[in-house]
């Protein structure tokens, strides 16, 4: 039986897969649209730099460079890193750049025979079906179409590009009555620093979005027009941003990214006595959101503007909606370079934008739309099959439906890398990508369809509690460490990583905690 596995995309999760595949002597063809790896970081704005400290966010077996001193490294430093572990571990000759995948379909099996399955695939295993996938790929340069025909697909396309978020507007509301130019922050990112600067020079520029590309432009902004040309910044729901990786000198590793965090949530699946320690322990849960929050309101001036979030830390930590603030952002915005005001409803007029239905039009020269991606419609448009696409859809109101967030219980020979959030992506990405190896080399069972899907469910209903409307975000955040456990567990790998039991409990796991889950199995779940 023939093995050929597909991944596309190679950006940071497209090569972590396909680095551990190798591994495993498997010999993958990887699909790369552009003619460079790094996916996002090709595309980021020129002051765009690392969310997470570097040593959080790095490959567990190739450490940054002495020569990258920075904690939070530039998102040049970054696809530097990023390329030379590419050529590092020798995934180049692997990679057709400039191949575009339009789309995938399943062929080989009538859907009908497929629902009656009761295991993934028809067995279990990833290679059992006598199904194979279809990809249609288009040359980026000339724009010639062939088709490939493998037995897996690895899906690594990301989830902040592609397919932009636009806000709807009612008839003669929206950017046609507008006599400015509006875009969207991704058609700002991928222009050349050069092009970027002379767009947003001596312009009176309004910015939508409370996220990180919002802030990183509205910095941008202010660096280049200063006091003279303000930049507006319109924020619906303002989230907590970090001025540092520290609360009054704690790390904030320390307070949730050790295993003792964990212990004050509810986890997915957790033992009568998890339950009961989460329940107890509570009042201490509250007390440390509290701490973190109290922090960033001495620290920051967010009364004073107006932009203290109505979420708890702790909510916005378990939803990925934290992020580090662009260096001297509250200085810009004390100098009157960047003005930051709240808004529940905009719409467009001739010379701006109407906040809140007001009468008196904020005059604006050009509008940046911050408002994030669907990361949800990019993965469902890559699938030809409707049936497909409604399988990894799943409800609008839910996560989509993934086990492990990584296979979906009805779409075979098929796994997803990088559509998951966490508090740092590699990271999460690495691990899920050693477990897809492990699965692809034989040593990962799966349960039935139906106890797929039940766990799935299991866990949405827990990751609701805390991440609540954001929840389509799937973000791992507050239970990164449980998670990684049932990866662990399903490889049959040691869970707990550290040694000696203050150090399990008390020290951050991070990166490097989870080398070296192919090269060896070690039976042992206690």
């Amino acid at each position: 039986m023939e093995k050929r596995v597909a991944i596309i995309g190679a950006g940071m999760s497209g090569l972590l897969a396909c680095k551990y595949i190798l591994q495993k002597g498997f010999d993958p063809i990887v699909f790369e649209a552009t003619e460079s790896v790094g996916g996002l970081w090709n595309h980021t704005i020129e002051s765009t730099k690392l969310q997470n400290a570097k040593e959080t966010y790095q490959f567990s077996d190739f450490p940054w460079p002495s020569s990258v001193e920075e904690v939070f490294p530039s998102h040049t430093q970054v696809l530097e890193y990023l390329e030379s572990y590419a050529q590092h571990f020798g995934i180049i000759p692997y990679i057709k750049f400039n191949s575009r995948v339009m789309s995938i379909d399943y062929v080989g099996e009538p859907f009908g025979e497929m629902k009656s399955w009761d295991l993934w695939g028809g067995t279990g295993k990833p290679f059992g079906s006598r199904g194979k996938w279809h990809i249609s790929v288009q040359d980026s340069k000339c724009c010639s179409t062939e088709v490939h025909q493998v037995e897996f697909v690895v899906l690594c396309i990301g989830r902040f590009s592609g397919v932009p978020n636009i806000p709807e507007f009612p008839p003669n509301q929206g950017p046609e009555v507008f006599s400015g130019k509006v875009i969207h922050s991704m058609d700002y990112s991928s222009m050349d620093n050069a092009s970027a600067a002379e767009l947003i020079r001596r312009k009176r520029i309004a910015i939508v979005g409370s996220q990180k590309s919002a802030l990183d432009i509205a910095a941008e902004c202010a660096k280049t027009n200063g006091v003279e040309y303000p930049c507006t910044m319109i924020q619906r729901t303002p989230h907590w941003f970090l001025p540092s990786g520290t609360f009054w000198g704690v790390s904030i590793g320390f307070l949730y990214f050790n295993r003792f965090s964990e212990l004050l949530v509810h986890k997915p699946g957790e033992t009568f006595l998890l339950k009961f320690l989460a329940t107890i322990l509570s009042p201490l849960r509250w007390g440390i959101s509290k701490f973190a929050e109290s922090y960033l309101r001495w620290k920051l001036p967010l009364k004073k503007y107006g932009v203290i979030p109505k979420s708890s830390f702790l909510q916005d930590f378990s939803s990925c909606q934290l992020g580090m603030l662009p260096e001297n952002f509250y200085d810009q915005v004390e100098k009157g370079s960047i003005i930051l005001k709240k808004s529940q409803s905009f719409s467009f007029c001739k010379e701006g934008l109407l906040l809140n239905r007001e009468h008196r039009p904020l005059k604006t020269d050009l509008v940046i739309l911050a408002t994030g991606y669907k990361g949800d419609q990019k993965l469902k448009s890559m699938f030809k099959s409707q049936v497909y696409q409604k399988y990894i859809s799943g409800s609008p109101n839910s996560m989509i439906p993934l086990y492990r967030q990584i296979v979906h219980p009805r779409i075979p020979q098929l796994a997803v890398i990088g559509y998951a959030e966490g508090l740092s992506n590699l990271f999460g990405s690495e691990v899920r990508s050693q477990w897809l190896a492990h699965f692809l080399d034989g040593n990962v069972a799966l349960p039935s369809i139906k106890e797929m899907e039940k766990e799935v469910n299991v866990w949405e209903n827990s990751m609701k509690q805390y991440a609540g409307r954001y929840l389509r975000r799937s973000c791992i955040g507050s239970i990164n460490i449980w998670y990684n456990d049932q990866l662990c567990k399903d490889m049959g790998c040691q869970h707990k990583r550290k040694k000696g039991i203050f150090a399990e409990y008390f020290q951050p796991y991070g990166p490097t905690d989870y080398a070296g889950l192919t090269s060896k199995r070690v039976i042992k779940t206690n």
